[in-house]
C-alpha cells in the first residue's frame, strides 16, 4: 500500500522522505495483517490440534506457521509488481473483481503447492491420517484464495481512496489555477481604465498651473506604484484603499473643483481589516463619473463603513438615478462593468457570501454596497488603532 498524494511541494527532499513514510506505512501493514494471521492460525493450531500435531511440539509447529506466512507475505510482496505492471490500479471494479479471484486462485495453488510438497518432502510423511491428500489441498486451496482476496480488496480499496484523493487535488489545484487566472484578469480590466481616467485629471492640469500639474503627476505616480504592487497582493488593509482614494480624488479634484464633496463616515475598528485591491477605488470613480460628471451642479460623494453581521459593510454614495444612465447620452451610461468586476473578484477571494450591489438610496441618490465577509481571523484583528484613519481629500 502507498500513502496518498504529497501536499503540493516539488522539493526534492520533501518527496524523498514522502517516499520513505510510503515505504514505512506499507511494512507496518504487511508486519500487522500477516502477523493477525499467524496468531489466528496458531490459535487455531493449538486449539484444534491433532495427535500428530502435538507429537510434532509446538515449536515445530510454529516453524511451519512461520513458513507459511513468511510465503504469503513474499507472494503478496512480489505481486504488486505485476498488479502496477499490468494496470490493475486504475481499472474498474467490475473489470477488477474476476482478474483479482483468478490472481487470488493461482497464488493460492502455488502457496498450498509449496506447503504440501515442503512437507513431503523435507518432515516426510501425510499431513493428515484422517483425510486424503487430494481434499486436503482442495481445502487448503480454498482458504489461501479467500486469504489473498481479502488481502487484494484491502490493497484495492485503499487504492481507490488514494486515487481520489489524487483526484481532489487536482482539481483544487486546476481551481487555484483558474482562480488565480480570473483574478489576474479581472485585475487587468481595472487598472487601465483607472489609469485612463487619473491620465485625464492630469492632462488638464498642464496648461492651467503648471506647479499643481507636478504635484497631480506625484500623486499619480503613487497610484501607479500601489496598483503595481497590488498586482502581487489579492487583499489590502482597508485603511491603505482609503489612501488611495485620498490621492484618486485629488486629481478628480482638479477637474470638477467645488464641484466635487466628500462626506466619510469610517468606523475606526474597520481601518484593519482585508479587502480586495482597488475595490474601494473602483466605486469612487464610478460614483464620480456617473454622479459628478454626469451633473453639472455636482454633488457629495459619502464613504462609509461599518462591521455588521460579521462583515465589513462599505456604502459609498453618490448623487443620481439608478435609471440615469439609460436616460442620457452615450458618454454617461454605465456598462457596470467595474461593479461586476468588483464583485467576481470579491467573490472569488470570500465566498458567496460577498457581493456588491447598487440600490436607489434615496429619491436622488444612488448607493453601492459592498458587503465581505469576516474571517476567523480577521475578527481577532478588530482593535480600532491608535492614530486617527488618513481622510481622503474633500472640497
Amino acid at each position: 500500500m502507498t500513502l496518498s498524494t504529497p501536499p503540493f511541494s516539488s522539493d526534492a527532499a520533501d518527496q524523498e522522505r514522502w517516499k520513505r513514510a510510503q515505504d514505512r506505512l506499507y511494512v507496518a501493514c504487511q508486519c500487522v495483517g500477516w502477523g493477525i494471521f499467524l496468531g489466528v492460525q496458531s490459535l487455531f493450531v493449538t486449539v484444534f490440534a491433532e495427535h500428530s500435531d502435538v507429537e510434532r511440539g509446538w515449536f515445530l509447529n510454529l516453524c511451519g506457521l512461520l513458513r507459511v506466512v513468511t510465503l504469503g507475505l513474499l507472494l503478496t510482496h512480489y505481486s504488486r509488481r505485476f498488479i502496477g505492471r499490468w494496470g490493475w490500479k486504475n481499472l474498474g471494479w467490475l473489470a477488477l473483481v474476476p482478474r483479482m479471484a483468478l490472481l487470488s486462485l493461482g497464488l493460492s495453488v502455488v502457496w498450498s503447492g509449496v506447503g504440501f510438497a515442503f512437507h513431503y518432502l523435507v518432515e516426510g510423511g501425510p499431513i493428515s491420517k484422517d483425510y486424503s491428500v487430494g481434499l486436503m489441498f482442495l481445502v487448503s486451496t480454498i482458504n489461501g484464495t479467500i486469504v489473498f482476496l481479502s488481502w487484494y480488496f484491502a490493497y484495492f480499496i485503499y487504492h481507490l481512496f488514494d486515487r481520489f484523493n489524487r483526484s481532489e487535488i487536482e482539481r483544487l489545484r486546476l481551481a487555484n489555477v483558474v482562480k488565480e487566472a480570473e483574478l489576474r484578469a479581472l485585475k487587468s480590466q481595472v487598472n487601465p481604465h483607472f489609469i485612463f481616467n487619473s491620465l485625464n485629471s492630469v492632462r488638464a492640469l498642464i496648461d492651467e498651473d503648471p506647479a499643481r500639474s507636478r504635484q497631480a503627476v506625484t500623486q499619480l505616480a503613487n497610484l501607479l506604484r500601489y496598483s503595481l504592487q497590488s498586482g502581487q497582493r489579492e487583499t489590502v488593509s482597508f485603511e491603505d484603499e482609503l489612501a488611495v482614494v485620498n490621492d484618486y480624488l485629488a486629481l478628480e479634484q482638479v477637474r470638477h473643483e467645488e464641484r466635487l464633496r466628500l462626506r466619510l463616515d469610517v468606523a475606526p475598528e474597520t481601518l484593519n481589516l482585508p479587502v480586495p485591491t482597488m475595490v474601494l477605488q473602483t466605486l469612487v470613480e464610478n460614483a464620480i463619473k456617473y454622479g459628478i460628471s454626469a451633473r453639472p451642479e455636482g454633488g457629495e460623494i459619502t464613504i462609509s463603513a461599518r462591521i455588521e453581521d460579521e462583515a465589513l459593510c462599505i456604502i459609498v454614495t453618490n448623487p443620481g438615478q439608478l435609471s440615469f444612465a439609460a436616460t442620457t447620452d452615450r458618454s454617461h451610461r454605465s456598462t457596470r462593468l467595474g461593479l461586476r468586476n468588483a464583485e467576481a473578484r470579491l467573490q472569488l477571494l470570500f465566498g458567496d457570501r460577498a457581493r456588491v450591489s447598487l440600490r436607489q438610496f434615496a429619491p436622488d441618490v444612488v448607493a453601492a454596497d459592498i458587503v465581505v465577509p469576516l474571517r476567523s481571523a480577521d475578527i481577532a484583528r478588530i482593535v480600532p488603532p491608535v492614530a486617527p484613519p488618513r481622510r481622503p481629500v474633500s472640497v
